[in-house]
């Protein structure tokens, strides 16, 4: 990997007031065989599930055919002329933003009838020098395109967000021609100066939120905004089941005490362990803060301390159906979600002794061994949430 730094991905989205459903669509998937990232939001003519089906369309093949590497002009042509056209105003049915980080870092950015994207180095706005793209086939021939490519640097964030945030507040005495990209950018850049690390789920937030209060908190249109921060990676330990050999008990202690980071350890022994060659003790806690786990226990410069098997089982279920939306309880396997959530880089390091505990046959069917459940885990953070994970048995 040659990249310097973490991406960061998120966005937040308000429907058209009185909607269920939002007429513009996020999309971004993680390739890991090439180490790239690709996110495309594109907004639906109109609002409700017609605009949302559009939307959708859209940004599914924009995320295809950039991922088959098809040039600029390529993938502009293929997705405009396969979007049906207005009848009455001669235009495609929906807009779009594409931006592919390459595993070098390289950021390609494509749009099409969506408000400018922000590009933020620090608190500075940065202009990347766009080019134009004219299509020449096809029924939007002569149609423009806004193309860009450069490098990011650490602390670079990409905004890119739906007509509902540009066009918020048009009417009102503060904008009578809509919010516009000059003052989203503006707004942005401050709201990264006063906090240089803000996430990019909440500066999102913040920007949806700012257009909904301009639209007199009744979204006129849907409202959307992605945002892709680069950063340092922030790391987290989890630490899983006692080592095969009693002899490698140490080089788990000495592997904990030196990790840079964040640091939870899941299961009873496991703790028993980590707190003797950390020459710590394990301090219980009789509160069950969620009734179907056992609650966590402290040891003085660990993170969390949690039971093993149950508690990884959980977060695994939770992780199923997490997003933006979702409220986290106090219960350990909460406190692991909210800790992977928080984190870039996570790293098991699963402990293969058998325990005796889990051979039980009339323990539940579904109490899988402690391999399997972190390979779920893993599984979901990597697709769903673009985390870096890794494994080590020992």
């Amino acid at each position: 990997m040659t990249k310097e730094f973490f991406i960061e991905v998120n966005s937040q989205q308000r429907n058209h007031d009185g909607e269920k459903i939002c007429g513009d669509v996020f999309l971004y998937r993680y390739i890991k065989e090439e180490d790239r990232v690709i996110a495309v939001l594109s907004d639906g003519m109109g609002h409700g599930v017609k605009a949302n089906i559009l939307a959708t369309l859209t940004s599914t093949m924009a995320i295809n055919f950039t991922r088959e590497h098809k040039d600029i002009q390529k993938i502009a042509e293929i997705i405009m002329n396969t979007l049906p056209v207005c009848s009455e105003r001669k235009i495609a049915y929906s807009t779009f933003t594409i931006v592919d980080i390459e595993s070098s870092g390289r950021t390609n950015i494509l749009e099409y009838d969506n408000p400018s994207v922000v590009i933020l180095r620090g608190k500075q706005l940065f202009d990347p020098s766009w080019n134009k793209v004219v299509l020449e086939k096809g029924k939007h021939a002569g149609k423009v395109l806004n193309t860009c490519s450069f490098m990011p640097v650490k602390e670079d964030r990409i905004i890119f967000f739906s007509d509902g945030v540009a066009q918020s507040g048009m009417g009102s005495d503060n904008y009578p021609f809509g919010w516009g990209a000059e003052n989203v950018a503006a707004y942005a850049a401050s709201l990264a100066g006063n906090e240089p690390s803000i996430s990019a789920s909440a500066l999102a937030g913040k920007i949806v939120t700012m257009a909904h209060k301009n639209d007199g908190y009744r979204a006129k249109d849907d409202i959307s905004c992605a945002v892709i921060y680069f950063r340092e990676p922030r790391k987290l330990l989890i630490a899983t089941g006692p080592p095969y050999e009693k002899e490698k008990d140490a080089l788990l202690g000495s592997k904990i005490r030196e990790f840079k980071g964040k640091v939870i350890i899941c299961g009873g022994t496991t703790a028993d362990i980590v707190a003797r060659e950390l020459n710590k003790s394990v301090v219980d806690n009789l509160v069950f803060e969620d009734p179907e786990l056992p609650p966590e226990s402290f040891i003085e410069g660990i993170d969390l301390v949690t039971e093993g098997i149950l508690t990884l089982q959980k977060v695994n279920e939770i992780l199923k159906t997490y997003n933006n939306s979702v409220k986290l309880n106090k219960g350990p396997a909460d406190k692991i979600v909210k800790l992977l959530m928080e984190s870039d880089t996570i790293h098991f390091i699963i402990g293969t002794r058998i325990n005796i505990a889990h051979q039980d046959p009339s323990m539940p069917v579904d109490l899988e061994m402690r391999r399997t459940v972190v390979k779920r885990i893993a599984r979901l953070l990597e697709e769903r949430w673009l985390k870096k994970v890794t494994f080590e048995f020992i």
